[in-house]
């Protein structure tokens, strides 16, 4: 009853956090998932928890998705989801925190050393296979994603209504991959499918709160915000990685 208790308002108050910054959110709550159940569990359960959450987001700012540039991201991302359903590679506790960590390192990289942009075809395509394949490795992709709109004309209710579709396109991942494991009996037994629905709810409800403070905050907020968040919870997955690694 408590795990359950906490994986509901965990999933409500980081989708506030991706309501806002179209990032972050997922990301912690996918170390608290890791940090709680099987690694394949918590891949499979963030899976459908936050594809709900981000096809919800997609609905509220369909308006802003730039639709032209995902195309090419989706082939990418079919080629890795077919790579990895033939090579099963399910990854321990201390590799998913070391992704966890590591990944806001993307964050802080010099925007002049970035030659990326969602539009062009291939930087698209490259995107949606290593994006992906990171979702299905460490559970999500965001700060990498992020790169594909360092040169992007976008404003920020475009990024985050077009990460939103690609960041579902990776979670629908893991489900493809990982989603047969919430049906298990001594699965059901511990996460009843009740949690994952009363889940999915309150992470609906946290991305319309957090869309309501997207309204409110600048586009420099907005960039200065995320990348502050996500180096904070990265050097915490790193601490944790040490720990299994010298426990």
């Amino acid at each position: 009853m408590q795990l359950s208790l906490i994986i509901i308002v965990a999933a409500f108050l980081t989708s506030i956090l991706s309501g806002i910054f179209g990032m972050a959110g997922g990301l912690i709550f996918m170390g608290l998932l890791a940090w709680a159940l099987p690694v394949a569990v918590a891949l499979a359960l963030h899976g459908v928890i936050q594809f709900a959450s981000n096809l919800w987001r997609v609905i509220l700012h369909r308006v802003h998705v730039a639709w032209r540039v995902l195309l090419w991201f989706g082939l990418g991302a079919a080629a890795a989801i077919a790579f990895f359903s033939v090579v099963i590679f399910v990854p321990s506790k201390f590799y998913v925190f070391l992704g966890l960590g590591l990944l806001p390192i993307l964050v802080w990289l010099p925007e002049r050393l970035i030659r990326l942009d969602a539009a062009n075809r291939w930087h698209a395509l490259s995107g949606g296979f290593l994006s992906t394949g990171l979702s299905l490795v460490s559970g999500v992709s965001g700060p990498l994603t992020d790169l594909l709109f360092v040169h992007t004309e976008l404003n920020r209710h475009q990024v985050v209504a077009t990460k939103a579709v690609m960041q579902a396109i990776g979670h629908a991942s893991k489900i493809l991959v990982y989603g047969g494991l919430l049906l298990n009996a001594g699965v059901r037994a511990t996460l009843p499918l009740s949690v994952s629905g009363t889940a999915i709810v309150a992470s609906m409800a946290g991305i319309m709160v957090g869309g309501y403070i997207l309204d409110r905050i600048s586009d420099a907020h907005f960039r200065a915000g995320r990348r502050w968040i996500v180096t904070l919870v990265g050097l915490a997955f790193l601490y944790q990685a040490a720990a299994i690694a010298l426990a």
